[in-house]
């Protein structure tokens, strides 16, 4: 029997930013190790962290890590990941971000391609009351002006890339989130490969406007839902992650300035990926988590409003 784009409904977890932190939190815990210099004033404020990182460049891996590789072939699973785009980040290194998100889960998970990748642009809410799309602005102490919706040749130009992935294999299919009809109708003729899926936060988790199941039916677009957080990863929840105390890794100091222990200087969330490996004859989780991805200090890139002048 045929029929339209079925609208899946996920089960009703635990909001994503609060599954992220404590995915994160417990990492953190299991790594932590007795450091018998940690508490010695003549070594260095790294030593503290040090037994429970590991570092290739300029880049910190909190904590180190082992990849995790899928115990069955590669065809028994299927492998979705969603990459979350930061309010705060300029549009011009989401192409590079999605090829070092990818690239992290490839690897571990030891596999050579994904089946579905979704992408999350920030600034855009889904509204299923009108079937409208509001561009959002933050009302917490992280947000500032630069949290909009981006261009639809912003949003255009950032696919492209991942048509470029999906063309080498490395990505079966792709998903939006957050597109409403109108958006969708805007977008597709801007594309050459058009998604194969529509992610939307449905607030009630049960209405879906008529309108976008239509259109979604026409288009051959999979409807799915979720309810996964717009800023998934805010600064200061970052620097909570990360900085002293009880539930922080310990790597950064309490404030960019403090002269305690720790990383100094400000830190600025770039991207979070979620990736899950599901058991395709079983429908079981074999394998879930995230990677995310912070700038520090010097590292951080110069927004173009601050390279003028």
């Amino acid at each position: 029997m045929n029929g339209g784009p079925s609208i899946i409904r996920r089960p009703p977890f635990q909001k994503s930013n609060v599954e992220l932190i404590n995915s994160f939190r417990a990492n953190f815990l299991a790594s932590q190790t007795t450091n018998s210099s940690a508490n010695d004033p003549q070594k260095p404020p790294v030593a503290a962290y040090s037994t429970t990182t590991s570092q290739d460049g300029d880049s910190l891996y909190i904590p180190m890590h082992a990849p995790s590789p899928l115990s069955e072939p590669r065809e028994a699973y299927d492998i979705t990941c969603k990459l979350f785009y930061l309010p705060r980040v300029p549009p011009d290194r989401r192409c590079q971000h999605l090829k070092e998100a990818i690239a992290l889960v490839l690897k571990e998970l030891k596999v050579q391609s994904i089946d579905l990748l979704i992408v999350s642009f920030p600034g855009i809410s889904f509204d299923a009351d009108d079937d409208g799309e509001e561009e959002i602005e933050y009302s917490d102490a992280d947000s500032t002006d630069e949290s909009v919706a981006d261009s639809m040749d912003t949003m255009a130009k950032t696919w492209r890339t991942l048509e470029d992935l999906h063309e080498q294999g490395t990505i079966s299919q792709l998903g939006l989130a957050e597109f409403g009809s109108d958006r969708l109708a805007k977008f597709l003729p801007n594309v050459k490969i058009k998604p194969s899926v529509d992610q939307i936060n449905v607030k009630d988790c049960c209405v879906v406007p008529k309108t976008l199941i239509l259109f979604a039916k026409q288009e051959k677009i999979e409807l799915l839902t979720h309810n996964d957080c717009t800023d998934i990863l805010p600064r200061g929840t970052t620097r909570e992650l990360l900085g002293p105390g009880e539930k922080g890794a310990g790597v950064l100091a309490a404030t960019a300035d403090s002269e305690e222990g720790g990383l100094k200087g400000d830190i600025e969330p770039q991207w979070v990926i979620k990736y899950t490996a599901v058991v395709k004859d079983r429908g079981v989780i074999e394998n879930k988590g995230y990677f995310a991805v912070a700038q520090v200090g010097d590292c951080i890139g110069k927004r173009p409003d601050e390279s003028k002048g």
